[in-house]
């Protein structure tokens, strides 16, 4: 049912964008993100479910072995991660830096990306500096965008005193050195931000890691229980009608 619900928001987000004729990146669409994971979700479920109510062994090894997959996969990457963890930080510099190219294609991209630096207090991937590469904030003489040189307003510092955005606080901050734009913004980029709140919520993020893995471990072993009862009692139905066909039985 949630993997459902996830696709319905996913669809109709990716639906109501063609309907505003937004033109979105589907590389970095959260829509079609949300709607991958819903249809993955709903096909493992499905398998689950069914194969559990109808006692289908097919289903369920198929059930068993998505599982085991995914489970497997996560434990690469987070091993992965914390070995290569300089290759790791270039993935990440890379999608982000692919968000900010993007970041005026897409609003609900533009929506997760400012939620992102206003709760990590960032701007940018490296600094503040990046959103030179979208083609509105680019800071080249040549650009004839009203948005020139300047960052969105989620890089500005928070003035609690303000009861409206001021949504141009960024305009011409990367033409200002960092010590100047630091008065107004937020000049660390997020990117370094990300790796120390990650480095200082490690014992959360294993909580978390182990509460997704704990449910999948047992959905593995449940399946496997169900499925060598089924075969048990497929052998035992074979046994019976072997004995009944005995004449001597």
């Amino acid at each position: 049912v949630i993997s459902m619900v996830m696709v319905a928001v996913g669809v109709y987000a990716r639906l109501l964008k063609h309907a505003e004729a937004a033109v979105a990146c589907l590389a970095v669409d959260p829509a079609i993100l949300l709607v991958m994971v819903g249809v993955l979700t709903f096909l493992i479920t499905f398998c689950g479910c069914v194969g559990s109510l109808r006692e289908n062994i097919c289903l369920l090894q198929l059930f068993s072995v998505c599982l085991t997959i995914i489970f497997l996969l996560q434990l690469a990457a987070g091993v992965l991660g914390f070995v290569f963890s300089d290759k790791a930080r270039g993935k990440v510099s890379e999608i982000i830096n692919g968000a900010i190219v993007h970041y005026r294609d897409d609003l609900d991209l533009q929506n997760l990306i400012d939620f992102g630096q206003k709760e990590f207090s960032c701007c940018g991937g490296v600094s503040y500096k990046d959103w030179s590469q979208n083609m509105y904030f680019n800071c080249t003489a040549t650009n004839p965008s009203r948005e020139r040189c300047s960052v969105p307003f989620s890089c500005c510092l928070h003035d609690s005193s303000q009861a409206v955005i001021n949504t141009m606080c960024g305009h011409g901050m990367q033409a200002r050195g960092y010590l100047e734009a630091s008065a107004f913004i937020h000049t660390n980029g997020c990117i370094d931000k990300l790796v120390n709140w990650t480095h200082s919520n490690l014992f959360l993020l294993g909580g978390i890691t182990l509460g997704l893995a704990l449910p999948q471990l047992v959905g593995i072993v449940l399946a496997q229980l169900l499925i060598n009862q089924i075969r048990d009692q497929i052998k035992l139905q074979l046994y019976n009608q072997q004995h009944r066909a005995d004449p001597w039985y």
